[in-house]
């Protein structure tokens, strides 16, 4: 499966009208109730055009959410490993908690538990490239001497990461720009800094 768009779709408006009903129904209805058939009718195209280009609703919605809001951006990297962090993960917060990012990002989550191909694309396309520029990032401040050279980098990352999607996936209270303060100083006290 690949989130990159196809060149054999024969409208950009019709692949823009269905990423952008997929995302409008995802806020009206929830992901669980939103429908191939929802989402064709919504955007003007059949069940068979969407099928043609998506092979499942959540690979459809994935797609929406990459497109919308969540492409791979450049790590921040001001020499200020915690102000850099703290920026980067405030952004990550914010897109997880609000509609229609969040509540349909979590619905593709849900999704991934019954759909190898869909954990797969979300692993490598989607999981992956935030992954290793955080893991970039803290191997830049073991360049700079700001973090041990023997520092576990992708545990680091984990624990930075982990607890904001702890609290997504259970429908917690995001953490607060304080909090992220505390866990980014616990952090890297643990990894060395």
């Amino acid at each position: 499966m690949n989130l990159t768009p196809n060149p054999a779709r024969r409208s950009e408006k019709s692949q823009q009208a269905i990423l952008a009903a997929a995302l409008a129904l995802c806020i009206e209805r929830g992901y669980a109730r939103v429908t191939i058939e929802a989402i064709a009718a919504r955007a003007g195209v059949s069940k068979k055009t969407i099928y043609r280009w998506w092979p499942s609703k959540g690979a459809l919605v994935l797609e929406a959410l990459d497109h919308e809001a969540i492409r791979t951006r450049p790590f921040p990297d001001t020499g200020d490993l915690a102000a850099d962090l703290h920026s980067q993960m405030t952004g990550v917060v914010r897109l997880l908690m609000h509609p229609p990012l969040g509540p349909a990002y979590a619905g593709v989550l849900t999704e991934i538990q019954y759909d190898d191909e869909l954990a797969r694309t979300v692993q490598e396309e989607f999981i992956d490239p935030r992954v290793r520029g955080a893991t970039g990032r803290l191997r830049s401040a073991q360049a700079q001497g700001v973090l041990p050279k023997d520092a576990d980098v992708n545990l680091g990352v984990e624990l930075l990461y982990g607890p904001l999607y702890y609290r997504h996936s259970l429908r917690r209270s995001p953490y607060d720009a304080e909090e992220i303060s505390r866990l980014i100083a616990h952090v890297l006290k643990a990894l060395g800094a």
